[in-house]
């Protein structure tokens, strides 16, 4: 079977714009939760997020910039850096072996929020005929796909929280099937009024107003969770071709699963161990050959257990450490689980397991080995991330270092 390997990686994320960046800041344990800046978060029961402090001015044709939101040109971006640093030559390969597969929650609220108060405030004249676009979410697949002419395979997973991993997962099939570059992963960012209304609407996202009490996964006192902006976007080859090209391989996608929740109120279990399992037997290993488990952590006591009891049922209670460093920059939607692929990597081949921040010690009852703190050493070659989309989505993936 074709071992599809990553190349490249582009990084956005609130701790850290740019690989080296977040991973130095996610090891020091950097908590990058504020209080929202890019609209006064006053009138509003949530006033925290992990925002990204980066502008695109300069990075991307002058003429992209009205017709894209704020999340489009940041996945942009994060394609540019990923390409560059996979050292592909697009122009040496026929622009049907390569595409684009990403995920994306909600699409360009943002954009289309100011559009609305346009059409609502002065008429239908005054709305962009970029609106037709920037707002859909699959606008960042055939943005990246125009801009780096790739013709290939293109296509989007819609499966929020989980869509990072979902999409990673359709790319790798791609590889497979004898394309020879993808570019896949997640980005989101709906930092606006209209996004923190549909954050609100789930129910799940922490009122705190202190950053480092806010979002507590694991812990006695999680409330919800705390959204973010940002993601990760990957390049993905077939080993053997990245090898004969002389690529620098941060690791390999090894396996994966994905289930559905049954219908609340329907007595039957939830289906995120189920999805952990899929994975393992995809990738052939056994759960004493994984080295750390990056948790999905919702910080919503029910979800949390759920969590908790699929890992230590998989690896037996304080079996394996686990570690969450999304705490330390919000939930970021279909972008967390493309970034905890990235930093699952990194700590691969680095041998340690960044921390949770701001939680001490997991609620009594959660029989899981978390990591908190500061980063702990870690041995293996093998990482499983888990990922849940609000609405039942489940996915799990493992990857394995390039050594």
């Amino acid at each position: 079977m074709t071992r599809t390997v990553v190349t490249g990686i582009g990084v956005a994320a609130p701790n850290g714009v740019g690989l080296d960046t977040h991973w130095s800041s996610t090891l020091r344990g950097e908590n990058a939760i504020r209080r929202i800046t890019r609209f006064d978060p006053g009138p509003y029961p949530v006033r925290l997020a992990g925002e990204i402090d980066f502008e695109v001015g300069g990075r991307l044709p002058s003429r992209l910039i009205p017709q894209t939101d704020r999340m489009t040109q940041l996945a942009l971006v994060a394609s540019d850096w990923a390409l560059a640093d996979a050292g592909a030559d697009l122009a040496d390969m026929s622009a049907l072996d390569a595409g684009v597969i990403t995920s994306c929650s909600a699409g360009g609220f943002e954009f289309g929020q100011h559009e609305l108060e346009k059409l609502y405030s002065k008429g239908p004249n005054h709305v962009s005929a970029y609106m037709s676009f920037a707002w859909f979410y699959a606008v960042n697949t055939g943005q990246l796909s125009i801009r780096h002419g790739m013709r290939g395979p293109t296509g989007v997973f819609v499966t929020e929280q989980a869509g990072g991993l979902d999409a990673v997962a359709q790319a790798r099939r791609k590889i497979r099937a004898g394309h020879r570059l993808m570019l896949t992963g997640g980005l989101d960012a709906s930092l606006c009024p209209y996004g923190l209304a549909a954050y609100l609407a789930s129910g799940r996202v922490s009122l705190g107003d202190d950053p480092d009490a806010a979002y507590l996964p694991f812990a006695r006192e999680a409330t919800g969770s705390v959204p973010g902006e940002g993601g990760a976007i990957l390049v993905l080859e077939d080993a053997d071709a990245a090898r004969r090209r002389g690529a620098e391989v941060y690791g390999e996608i090894a396996g994966y699963g994905a289930t559905f929740d049954p219908a609340p109120g329907s007595g039957r279990e939830p289906t995120l161990r189920r999805a952990a399992e899929i994975a393992l037997a995809d990738a052939g290993v056994q759960a004493e050959e994984i080295a750390m488990v990056f948790a999905d952590a919702a910080a919503v006591p029910e979800l949390d257990r759920v969590e908790s009891e699929a890992i230590a049922k998989l690896f037996g209670p304080h079996g394996v450490p686990v570690t969450a460093p999304k705490s330390m920059i919000g939930r970021l939607s279909s972008g967390a689980a493309a970034l905890d692929l990235v930093d699952a990597l990194m700590a691969l081949r680095e041998g340690v397991v960044p921390p949770t921040v701001n939680v001490r010690c997991p609620a009594p009852g959660y029989d899981i080995d978390l990591v908190v703190g500061e980063p702990r050493p870690a041995r293996g070659t093998a990482a499983l991330v888990l990922a849940r989309g609000y609405g039942g989505f489940n996915a799990a993936m493992v990857v394995r270092s390039a050594g």
